[in-house]
């Protein structure tokens, strides 16, 4: 049996995990402290333990130190009430799993938690270059489950820009990002993607860099034109026929959304530019 372990849980966090039909025959335990949680981490298993919200990240951080020591395996969950981007950084290097401060989005803490149980091979999944508040350095590896971990990531760093403007930029990043893993590192999780998230006082910036050889759209009969908006569903109907998947679509939308998408010569380098209002 999978088992997660919360230690001192924002209230309708539990509930919300137990009824979860993504964690059904799951087991739940939760831990009155951190000296409570490491007695129980030592004595069972658990695949997944959450941090206590009430408790400082840098102190999460070193629990989640001894946590490992005592379940190599365990897969750890930051929650906090609130968290500067440096604590935002710091867990990322520590390689926590996911991190999550207050409001926190419980639907979307379960779907992590799901991913979490199934995690095999995530350690190397995010690797920090280097790391400054305004200036994020990583490289990643081609796999789905890296793609919602660094999204999770990069929306806590941006906590401080208005939540629509916030959803929507992570939504174009995100396309892009799976567009470089599918097109240029074709899922293979020996592949590396290189990644930068920047922020100036008037804009956001990502930069996304996939290790496939590039392409040029205009060469590629199944790739969605600029212009191809109101003939989305030609342009389904063309990538079906040649026993290819619907694609183009995120492209479409990340330019929509964005202010900027600027492409490299030769395709497999793109630059995101929001600006800040």
């Amino acid at each position: 049996m999978t088992r997660l372990l919360l230690i001192n849980p924002p209230e309708g966090l539990g509930p919300a995990l137990s009824s979860s039909p993504l964690l059904e025959g799951t087991g739940i335990d939760t831990a009155i402290g951190e000296a409570d949680a490491l007695r129980r981490l030592r004595i069972r298993s658990y695949d997944v333990v959450f941090t206590d919200p009430s408790t400082p990240v840098e102190e999460d951080l070193v629990f989640l130190a001894e946590a490992r020591l005592a379940r190599p395996g365990v897969r750890p969950m930051v929650l906090t009430t609130q968290a500067a981007p440096e604590e935002v950084i710091a867990a990322l290097r520590s390689r926590v799993f996911a991190f999550f401060s207050a409001p926190w989005d419980l639907p979307e803490i379960t779907d992590m938690a799901k991913r979490a149980v199934a995690a095999t091979e995530w350690h190397e999944g995010i690797e920090v270059v280097s790391a400054k508040p305004d200036w994020i350095a990583l490289r990643v590896n081609c796999g789905l489950l890296t793609v919602e971990r660094l999204v999770r990531f990069l929306s806590e760093l941006g906590k401080d820009l208005p939540e629509s403007d916030r959803e929507e930029t992570m939504l174009a990043f995100r396309e892009i990002l799976v567009n470089a893993m599918e097109h240029g590192g074709e899922f293979n999780p020996e592949q590396v993607v290189e990644v930068a998230a920047i922020r100036t006082r008037r804009t956001v910036v990502y930069y996304v860099k996939d290790p496939g050889p590039g392409f040029d759209p205009a060469g590629i009969p199944h790739a969605l034109p600029d212009d191809a908006e109101s003939d989305l569903l030609a342009h389904a109907e063309r990538r079906s026929e040649m026993g290819l998947r619907p694609g183009g679509f995120g492209l479409l939308l990340a330019r929509k959304i964005v202010d900027e998408m600027i492409h490299s010569e030769r395709g497999n380098e793109v630059l995101l530019i929001k600006y800040i209002v």
